[in-house]
C-alpha cells in the first residue's frame, strides 16, 4: 500500500490476496495515516472512522443514486452498453439503490413483513431447518469425514428461510444461488466480460423465473411476501411490476449473502478463539451480543458507496456534486475510538454500535431475519457440534468488497 500524505491518494489493490484475507491492519494504517482519502484503484474518497462512516450514512446530502438528478452526458459518463441493459433494468429499480420519494413508497410496502414481530414467527422453522441439517452433517461426517459447512449449513439456511417468505419454491434454491452469485459479482472490481455475460444471463433467468411465480400468485394468491406486494400493486400504491420482482430479487440475493458470510466468518472466527466458542457455549444468555460481535468483529460487507447529490464540503474535504465516496465498514466496526480492544473477539461485548447493517435510510430492511437466523442456528450448532473443529484452514474470495469464504471444511 502506498500512502501520498501530500494529495492523500492511496494506492492499493483490493485483489492483493494479503489485503483482501486480512485487511484489518491496512484500516489501521490508513486511519492513522489517511482517514479520508482517495483510493486510486477504484476512483473514489473513502472514510475509514467510524464518526464518519455512521454520519455520512445520515447526511441526506449524499445518496445511493444520482441519475435522477442528471444525465450520464453530463456526468461524462459513455451512454449505457446495450448489452448489459438486462442486468440494469433490474438493478435501476433495486430498493438499495433508490432515493424518495421511490425508495420511501416502495420500502413501505416490504418494511411490515421484516418487522421483529413478523419475523420472529419464523423462529421455529429456522430451528428446525438447522436441526435437519445438522443430522446431514453428521451422516456426512460419518461416511466422509468431513463437511463443507459453508454450503451444508450457512448457505442454506439463509437462502431457503428467505425462499420461504416470498413464496418461491426452496427445490430451486441451486438456481436462485447462481443468479444471485453471478449477479452479484457484477459489483466488484475490474469484472471480466465472462462475469458481465454471467451477470446478464442470470438477471434474464431470475426475472423469467420470478414473472412466472408473479402469474401464479395473481391467479392463486398465498400467505407469502410475493402475494402481498401484489395485492399492493393490484390496491393502486404504484408498485409496477418491474418494481415488484426488482425488490423480489433484491431481497433473495441480500436476504442470503451477508448471512452466509457472517455464519462462515463467524463460526472459522470462533474456532480460532475457542474460549469464547465454548464460553457462549456454556452461557446461553450470552447469545445476543454474541451475535453482534460476529457482525462487528469480521463484518460480511466492507464498502457502501454513494454520490454527492450536491457540493458538499465535509470535514474541509470538498466534494463537488456527483463525487462517488465510499464508506469502510469493516474499517469503522474496528475503531478503537468507539470500540475498546477492537482486534479481540469478545461476545459478552455490550457497547456495540456496529455498522454492519449501514445506517439511514438504507438501513439493512433484512436486519431483524438476519439476526433472528443467526440468534437461533449458531446456538443449535455449538450444542449439537460442541467438539467441531477446521479440517484445513480456508481461504477468503477474492471478491472485495464482501468479505467471506470459500469454503469451511471441518470435522468432529
Amino acid at each position: 500500500m502506498e500512502i501520498n500524505p501530500h494529495t492523500l491518494h492511496v494506492r492499493l489493490n483490493p485483489q492483493d490476496p494479503d489485503f483482501y484475507k486480512n485487511p484489518y491492519p491496512y484500516y489501521e494504517r490508513l486511519r492513522s495515516e489517511a482517514p479520508i482519502f482517495y483510493w486510486e484503484e477504484f476512483g473514489f474518497w473513502c472514510f475509514v472512522n467510524h464518526e464518519d462512516v455512521s454520519a455520512l450514512f445520515r447526511d441526506r446530502r449524499f445518496g445511493r443514486q444520482i441519475l435522477h438528478l442528471t444525465t450520464r452526458k453530463s456526468l461524462g459518463w459513455p451512454p449505457e452498453r446495450a448489452d448489459l441493459k438486462p442486468f440494469y433494468d433490474v438493478d435501476r429499480y433495486s430498493l438499495l439503490d433508490l432515493e424518495p420519494p421511490d425508495h420511501t413508497r416502495l420500502r413501505s410496502l416490504v418494511q411490515k413483513a421484516f418487522m421483529a414481530r413478523q419475523i420472529n414467527r419464523l423462529r421455529p422453522r429456522i430451528a428446525q431447518l438447522a436441526h435437519g441439517l445438522i443430522n446431514l452433517m453428521e451422516q456426512e461426517i460419518k461416511e466422509n469425514g468431513r463437511i463443507n459447512l459453508l454450503s451444508d449449513f450457512a448457505t442454506t439456511i439463509p437462502v431457503f428461510i428467505i425462499a420461504e417468505l416470498l413464496g418461491v419454491p426452496t427445490e430451486k434454491s441451486d438456481d436462485l444461488l447462481r443468479w444471485s452469485h453471478a449477479m452479484v459479482a457484477m459489483y466488484e472490481l475490474a469484472r471480466s466480460p465472462k462475469q458481465e455475460k454471467a451477470a446478464v444471463e442470470a438477471a434474464q433467468e431470475f426475472v423469467a423465473y420470478l414473472r412466472h411465480y408473479v402469474a401464479k400468485r395473481r391467479q392463486t394468491p398465498q400467505d407469502d411476501l410475493l402475494s402481498r406486494l401484489i395485492e399492493a400493486e393490484e390496491e393502486g400504491r404504484r408498485l409496477t411490476e418491474d418494481e415488484l420482482i426488482s425488490t423480489c430479487i433484491l431481497l433473495l440475493n441480500a436476504g442470503h449473502e451477508a448471512t452466509v458470510n457472517v455464519i462462515g466468518n463467524g463460526v472459522f472466527d470462533l474456532l480460532q478463539h475457542r474460549s469464547e466458542w465454548d464460553r457462549w457455549r456454556q452461557t446461553s444468555s450470552l447469545t445476543n451480543t454474541a451475535v453482534e460481535e460476529l457482525l462487528r468483529f469480521n463484518t460480511p460487507l466492507h464498502l457502501f458507496t454513494r454520490w454527492a447529490l450536491e457540493d458538499v464540503t465535509y470535514k474541509g474535504h470538498y466534494f463537488p456534486f456527483g463525487t462517488q465516496i465510499a464508506l469502510l465498514l469493516g474499517a469503522a466496526n474496528r475503531d478503537p475510538a468507539v470500540f475498546k480492544n477492537p482486534d479481540q473477539l469478545d461476545l459478552s461485548r455490550r457497547a456495540n454500535p456496529h455498522v454492519s447493517f449501514g445506517g439511514g435510510i438504507h438501513f439493512c430492511i433484512g436486519a431483524p431475519l438476519a439476526r433472528l437466523e443467526l440468534q437461533t442456528a449458531l446456538p443449535i450448532l455449538l450444542e449439537r457440534l460442541p467438539t467441531l473443529k477446521l479440517v484445513q484452514e480456508p481461504n477468503y474470495r477474492n471478491s472485495y468488497h464482501f468479505h467471506g469464504l470459500d469454503a469451511l471444511w471441518v470435522t468432529i
